[in-house]
């Protein structure tokens, strides 16, 4: 559920079943995938920012990331929040490192790394990273990756902790 919004359950019952679906609609399809989802936004108020997020992700996924880019914008500007508006960011700053535009994805990434932490961490890391690198700032990238990647290491947590901010850090 859209913490900003109040939404039907039912509606996102309906939406999570569409999703769990995507890998039946071959490339061919994606057209026909969008047109569920666009059949699902057309039930939501005009205003909802769920609506412009849903139809991003499905643009997105379907390989057009300049079309899923202002939809991403829309869903936020209406007040996309919490758990879908962290998403939003994330695929928003993806979607602007496929169209050389990396240095805003930092921008709007870069804050998610001081925002609550949740399952989508290492995710803004490694979105972030990408961005970096596409701007040729791999060692900022690789410190953000070293750093998402040594919690979840059987042995050698402190030492890869420790790398990834000598890597950015050379006096640590």
């Amino acid at each position: 559920m859209c913490e900003s919004v109040p939404v039907n359950e039912n509606w996102e019952q309906r939406v999570t079943a569409a999703w769990a679906t995507f890998d039946d609609y071959p490339e061919e399809r994606a057209a026909d995938f969008r047109a569920v989802i666009d059949a699902l936004v057309a039930e939501l108020p005009d205003d909802s920012p769920l609506g412009p997020f849903e139809q991003a992700c499905a643009w997105d996924s379907t390989g057009h990331s300049d079309k899923a880019a202002p939809l991403y914008r829309e869903a936020l500007a209406r007040g996309l929040s919490g758990y879908k508006g962290r998403r939003a960011k994330i695929q928003l700053s993806s979607s602007l490192r496929n169209l050389g535009q990396a240095e805003e994805g930092v921008k709007l990434l870069t804050p998610e790394l001081d925002a609550p932490s949740d399952e989508l961490d290492d995710a803004v890391r490694a979105c972030l990273a990408l961005c970096l690198s596409s701007l040729g700032r791999d060692r900022e990238g690789l410190s953000l990756v070293l750093g998402a990647l040594a919690p979840h290491l059987p042995r050698y947590q402190r030492s890869m902790a420790n790398y990834a901010r000598a890597l950015v850090d050379p006096d640590d």
